[in-house]
């Protein structure tokens, strides 16, 4: 810093304030010092400043699958909110995996980290309360915390299952079916429950669960048609666990001869970016994917803070209708509901 100090001709004591208070350096100085720093090369020893008792600068964030676009933009909105704050974000992929899930904390929490953000691969959520006891923070997001004494950020998925069944009942679809995937996390039973409490109190039939491989997208959406079309009746719509599995459905049920939606509705679940862009656009089932991760970031920066409470927020998912659904056509208003395979 003394090099920093004497390229802006200001004393120590200001560089340090640039560094770690700028708010009570005047505009003028703050930028002068930061030229300097520039102008020298300085980088600042994370290692020193976390001795000197500052918080680290660094932040985890442990996601499911960062390859999915929803968890492209939920990073997003974590990074844009902890970079206002200068802090840098390391995201990892758990790929719904408990063993790799808990190797990445342990990875983390060598670090010393300012905190983790993640996504819980399971149900299994004490052992994040005990990594908060040990000293490093831990926002859940995307899952409710329970009686844990944690930050977290959720979505009421039983109420977004049960929007897509509304949904699909009010344009007149008794036989729904349910596209989940290989793996089994907790917001993905509460869609299916929320869809299966909509046709209960309609008198609907039951959704039939077809669970699709999202390890290999084309070959699992193959095999998931043709489990559909198996059945009898052979569904009018379908709910999908997420918008990359609904996209993936309506290619592969356009690869057999049948038309989205005249032949078959298609609700898909998230709203990533690509979903109103689509053809034909994607009616989903939206949550504030950058806003979740945003809101996650700040309750994060606020653990910080003397006077901070752990809360809970908690979203409602909202029905986009576009084109990917409409009503049944007169092929599955007959009793067989058979189609051409």
């Amino acid at each position: 810093m003394r090099d920093v100090a004497r390229a802006a001709g200001v004393s120590i004591s200001t560089v340090a304030n640039v560094l770690n208070n700028p708010a009570v350096v005047a505009d003028a100085t703050r930028t002068r010092v930061e030229e300097a720093m520039a102008a020298v090369g300085f980088v600042r020893s994370g290692p020193a400043r976390q001795l000197r008792g500052l918080p680290s600068r660094l932040v985890g964030s442990v996601t499911l699958d960062q390859a999915n676009p929803f968890y492209a933009e939920l990073n997003r909105g974590i990074e844009d909110r902890l970079d206002e704050a200068g802090c840098l974000v390391l995201a990892c992929s758990t790929d719904i995996q408990p063993d790799k899930e808990l190797r990445i904390l342990r990875l983390l929490e060598e670090q010393s980290p300012r905190g983790i953000i993640v996504t819980p691969t399971g149900e299994n959520l004490e052992q994040f309360e005990a990594i908060a006891r040990r000293g490093t923070p831990v926002v859940l997001l995307d899952a409710p915390r329970g009686a844990l004494d944690l930050c977290a950020v959720a979505v009421d998925h039983v109420a977004g299952g049960r929007l897509a069944g509304e949904h699909l009942l009010g344009l007149g679809h008794r036989h729904i079916a349910f596209v989940s995937a290989t793996w089994d996390v907790p917001p993905v039973r509460d869609r299916l429950e929320g869809l299966r409490r909509a046709l209960g109190e309609a008198g609907a039939q039951m959704p039939v669960e077809v669970r699709m491989d999202q390890g290999d997208l084309y070959r699992g959406t193959e095999e998931a048609v043709l489990a559909l079309l198996a059945l009898d009746p052979s569904p009018s719509a379908v709910v999908c666990l997420n918008d990359v599995a609904a996209l993936a459905l309506v290619r592969a049920l356009e690869r057999r001869g049948l038309r989205v939606p005249a032949d078959v509705s298609v609700v898909g679940y998230d709203d990533v970016p690509f979903a109103a862009h689509v053809q034909p656009a994607l009616t989903t089932v939206r949550r504030p994917i950058r806003n979740l991760g945003r809101i996650a970031a700040e309750l994060l920066l606020a653990e910080s803070t003397p006077t901070h409470h752990h809360e809970e927020q908690v979203f409602r998912p909202k029905l986009v209708s576009r084109a990917t659904t409409a009503p049944p056509s007169s092929l599955h208003s007959a009793a067989s509901g058979r189609r051409p395979r």
